[in-house]
């Protein structure tokens, strides 16, 4: 009997596993981990978008000293205080409103630490001689993108040209049938503009239109 009992066959490796994964104790370190996995997932998750949410405020954006020039330009600006006391806010400018791209632009964002660290742009000299560089990344980037920051509040389709003046008017029915994007004309809506800017621009949708 002793020999028999010893020599039957015993459950292979993956079987025991099985059946340990589906006993009394397994079914409930099982659930622990499903559990404690799902709420680390939604903190996580949570930690995460307050964090970009907390970096997604004009506070945050204005509390570098470089940005003090940027800051009092667009104070300067329609943007900032108009008639309907409706205001466009860095972050409705400068980040899309839509998670990959929103992503995708704070990782793009993270060089500006660096450029705050040493120094870049912390005077107004170095400002002044960094302004053709950042503008042109600004605008290449919201050219590519058919201005898709703009759009999220202006758009040719809800716009009355009746109602406009007449310049403006004119200037927005050639643009509609032109297939032009915001940012071919308003490359100054909220900063300055820096020397010989229209030829650089120029350049840009050049080269955005020649690689498509």
């Amino acid at each position: 009997m002793a020999n028999n009992s010893s020599n039957e066959k015993r459950p292979g490796f993956i079987r025991r596993i099985w059946n340990g994964f589906w006993s009394p104790s397994g079914v409930l370190s099982l659930g622990f981990l499903l559990i404690a996995g799902f709420l680390g997932g939604v903190m996580a998750w949570g930690g995460f978008h307050w964090a970009l949410e907390e970096t997604n405020t004009e506070q945050f954006c204005t509390s570098c000293h470089s940005m003090t020039k940027n800051w009092d330009e667009y104070t300067e600006t329609i943007h900032y205080n108009n008639h309907s006391g409706v205001r466009a806010t860095c972050p409705d400018c400068h980040v899309p409103h839509e998670w990959q791209y929103k992503v995708k632009a704070k990782i793009m964002a993270s060089k500006d630490l660096y450029h705050e660290i040493i120094g870049t742009i912390d005077t107004d000299e170095k400002y002044e001689d960094h302004r053709l560089k950042m503008a042109t990344s600004v605008w290449t980037k919201m050219k590519t993108t058919d201005s898709r920051e703009c759009r999220n509040c202006h758009s040719f389709e809800y716009m009355d040209f009746t109602i406009q003046e007449t310049r403006a008017a004119a200037d927005h029915q050639k643009a509609l049938d032109e297939g032009k994007t915001c940012i071919d004309c308003h490359q100054g809506i909220a900063h300055g503009l820096p020397a010989d800017y229209l030829e650089q621009y120029k350049l840009i949708a050049e080269g955005i239109e020649a690689a498509k």
